[in-house]
């Protein structure tokens, strides 16, 4: 008798690391402000269910006491990013999409996403959500000037 194992032993591969999928997205991407900014890609080692707070956003920034942290909606941050516009040419509607495939992404691997201002005038803003697998929180920044 044989013993047969029926489990694969060939590697399933792996889809992308939700970082490899959002920095496949932004290399040409401007948040668009006063100035228009880059994105990054973010990670962040808090890792309770509930949301997160001013408190711990500095904290986890190590910024003063002294600097001005709020929180945001998402709509905020994506509809002057995602809303197509009727004047909009070929470029413009090229950044909308991407930033709508953007958006997509994180929709679909983050939970319990959330918005930070950090800051006055250049203000740094972050988009961070909880990982499926419940080790931190993931997200972008980028930064809006406000003068």
């Amino acid at each position: 008798m044989t013993n047969e194992n029926t489990d694969s032993n060939e590697a399933i591969p792996d889809s992308p690391s939700l970082e490899v999928q959002i920095r496949a997205l932004i290399p040409e991407l401007l948040y668009p402000s006063e100035s228009d900014e880059p994105l990054d890609y973010v990670s962040c080692y808090l890792k309770q269910e509930g949301p997160l707070l001013v408190s711990q956003i500095k904290d986890w920034l190590m910024v003063a006491p002294a600097v001005y942290v709020e929180e945001e909606t998402e709509d905020w941050f994506w509809e002057p990013v995602t809303t197509e516009q009727d004047w909009y040419g070929d470029e413009e509607k090229a950044r909308t999409t991407s930033f709508q495939q953007l958006k997509a992404v994180l929709d679909a691997n983050l939970t319990d996403r959330q918005v930070f201002r950090v800051g006055d005038t250049e203000v740094d803003v972050y988009l961070v959500g909880r990982l499926p697998d419940g080790s931190g929180r993931a997200g972008i920044k980028t930064k809006v000037v406000e003068t």
